[in-house]
């Protein structure tokens, strides 16, 4: 069975980056095999890891029902349109990647969220982990795209609103009694340690930083210039990355 880690958190907070950071620590230390799934509409999350994107789930939904496909003869409609999701999966050693894309129309998203769900659910017993990269806000979480998780990365980027957003997320799930085991907080793009006001948002809502990941020239300039962050040196934000997954894998939650 596999273990599944999710990363949430405000536009901006640079989610997409842990993201990849984190399955940089994956593939670094042989904890594979690794599906990375790139559920934000936005996507980027396969720029990123370096893996080229040809079909998404929400292009598969939207080709099959526009046009009128010949179903083998003794397969449903959905079964066959299982089959077909199988060309969103792109594979490399050791880390394949799926990306959910576009919805089914303007702002919609639904079907290919429950679709990515489901897709996910077969696909989990051929992996060790998967890194799940939400879309910003909360959506993901009404929608329930986000659940059975055993690692959920709240990440802020440093502002008072960003802090604000992570404590929303949190009641959320608990408001929607999703199942994720626990929750961990990343502090993101942190210069010369965490500000006054946002520590002291922090203590209001009661939120406590797993993780405070350093604002680093190195990510910025590889993300720049497009090389995949699987091939980042290492550098103030990798070790604080690494650090924290370490802790976090040594002491994996249980049911």
């Amino acid at each position: 069975m596999s273990y599944n880690i999710a990363v949430a958190g405000k536009g901006g907070s640079g989610k997409t980056t842990v993201a990849s950071l984190v399955v940089r620590y994956l593939r670094k230390n042989g904890l594979g095999p690794i599906l990375a799934v790139d559920a934000d509409p936005n996507a980027n999350l396969g720029e990123s890891l370096g893996l080229s994107v040809r079909h998404t789930v929400g292009a598969i939904i939207a080709t099959f029902n526009e046009e009128k496909i010949n179903i083998p003869p003794g397969i449903t409609k959905e079964a066959y349109l299982e089959f077909k999701l199988n060309d969103a999966v792109v594979e490399s050693k050791g880390l394949d990647l799926v990306t959910m894309g576009r919805g089914e129309g303007p702002a919609c998203y639904c079907y290919p969220n429950l679709l990515l769900r489901k897709f996910m659910d077969i696909m989990a017993g051929n992996y060790r982990y998967i890194v799940l990269d939400n879309e910003a806000g909360m959506e993901h979480l009404s929608r329930r795209t986000t659940q059975n998780i055993d690692e959920l990365l709240l990440v802020s980027n440093h502002s008072v609103k960003g802090v604000r957003t992570i404590a929303r997320i949190k009641e959320l799930v608990d408001e929607l009694k999703l199942v994720v085991k626990r929750q961990s907080v990343i502090m993101n793009m942190v210069p010369d340690g965490i500000d006054p006001q946002v520590r002291e948002e922090m203590t209001r809502l009661g939120i406590q930083t797993a993780a405070a990941v350093p604002l680093d020239d190195p990510v910025g300039e590889f993300d720049m210039a497009m090389n995949p962050l699987l091939d980042l040196p290492e550098c103030r934000a990798t070790k604080a990355v690494d650090t924290l997954m370490a802790e976090l894998l040594q002491n994996k939650v249980s049911a």
